[in-house]
């Protein structure tokens, strides 16, 4: 927690610096293990994935991961809620783009908002039965659509490397994630 706090600093230091720079400033937030834990799930699971069964016996395991979205309980990592109130304090629109898929939309947002995020801008989710061999390549389109819309994406902030690729981003924040890595 205190290298995710170290890092979101860093991005709220720069957000204070840029956004008073450009019009229509705004910042991507990636979701799993960016602005929401999954940490219960993944200590329910010794560390595993299991993407399907239920997740009736928390703190106990097995807990599938689509059941675990379902229940919307995951909590906000702090130094990534602060750096979100703290961006929209200045002006800041805030998006969130991740690979969870667009049948999840609702529990998603009742997540996301049950965990303190509130007035975003843009909840960006992949398409049902998507597969993109690296999140960039959802991702950063999705980024450049963003900018389409008339806003300086002044930074991205992400736990995977995949999450910050592709460009369509001023600067990129990359989280620490001990427990995965995606491509």
């Amino acid at each position: 927690m205190r290298d995710i706090a170290a890092i979101d600093a860093s991005a709220t230091a720069w957000v204070k610096e840029r956004a008073p720079q450009v019009r229509r400033p705004a910042l991507v937030f990636d979701i799993d293990e960016t602005a929401l834990s999954n940490l219960a799930e993944s200590i329910a699971n010794d560390w595993g994935f299991i993407p399907q069964g239920s997740c009736d016996h928390l703190p106990k395991g097995p807990c599938g991961f689509f059941a675990w979205e379902q229940r919307a309980e995951a909590p906000a990592l702090a130094p990534t809620l602060q750096l979100v109130r703290e961006a929209q304090a200045l002006g800041v629109a805030i998006f969130f783009v991740t690979g969870r898929q667009e049948a999840t939309r609702g529990v998603t947002a009742e997540n996301l908002k049950r965990a303190g995020y509130a007035n975003w801008s843009g909840l960006y989710l992949e398409p049902n039965g998507s597969h993109f061999v690296h999140a960039a390549d959802y991702k950063a389109p999705t980024r450049a659509s963003i900018e389409a819309q008339g806003y300086t994406i002044i930074g991205t902030v992400g736990d995977q490397v995949s999450d910050l690729a592709g460009g369509h981003a001023e600067r990129g924040f990359k989280l620490p994630n001990p427990f995965y890595y995606l491509p």
